[in-house]
This record gives C-alpha cells, structure tokens and sequence, in this order.
C-alpha cells in the first residue's frame, strides 16, 4: 500500500489528470466563442448581440462553467494533494545538503594542503 501512496504522491499523476480537466474545460470555452464569434462575423454592428442560434450567453456560460470547475478542482484536488504531498514528503530544509558540505570541507582541505609557504 505505500508503494501505491509513493506513486500516487510522488509522480505527476495528479498533475497530468488537473492539466486534462482544465484543458477539457477551457477547450469548451474555446470551442463556444469561436461558434459566437464566426456567427457574429457577417451581421452588422446593431445585430452583434442579438444571435439565437449561438448567443453571447453560450460564451458566457462557458466561461462560468470554466471557473466554477477550477475552483472545484483547485479546492478539492490541488489543495489536499498538496497537503498530503508536504505531510508525507516534506521539503528538504533550505540550506546546504550534508554530502555538498562534505565535498566542500574537502576541497577547502586540499585547497589548504596544496598551497606552496
């Protein structure tokens, strides 16, 4: 079962799987201003809001369908993956690692050795 924790928490699967839902999502959003827009090309300037067939309120429910599912996927996948990312994997502390000071303090050391009085 760790394994499948490690898997889960440690690899981008939740990465790819939010970068599909919001891509899926803002694809429709995409796909609506694109109908009301061609729509809207050949009519004069008096009739640019008043299309029935693809209604600047197509658009608009497309781009509030939009940020309501980021909101969704942001509060209730992003936030606890990161939670439980940090609590089961924290960050190393901020500073040199201990293998890098080793390496340091030897080559400060042979710096020293090799210096000519």
């Amino acid at each position: 079962m760790s394994g499948f924790k490690n898997f889960l928490l440690r690899g981008n699967l939740i990465d790819l799987a939010v970068a599909v839902i919001i891509g899926v999502a803002f694809g429709s959003v995409v796909t609506t201003f694109t109908a009301w827009l061609t729509a809207q090309l050949p009519k004069s300037a008096s009739e640019f809001f008043e299309n029935t067939e693809n209604s600047f309120g197509a658009f608009m429910n497309a781009v509030i369908s939009f940020v309501i599912m980021a909101a969704v996927v942001y509060f209730f996948v992003v936030l606890p993956y990161t939670k439980a990312k940090e609590r089961y994997f924290p960050s190393p502390e901020p500073g040199t690692p201990a293998d890098i000071q080793l390496l340091s303090e030897i080559r400060d050391l042979l710096a020293a050795g090799n210096k000519t009085p």
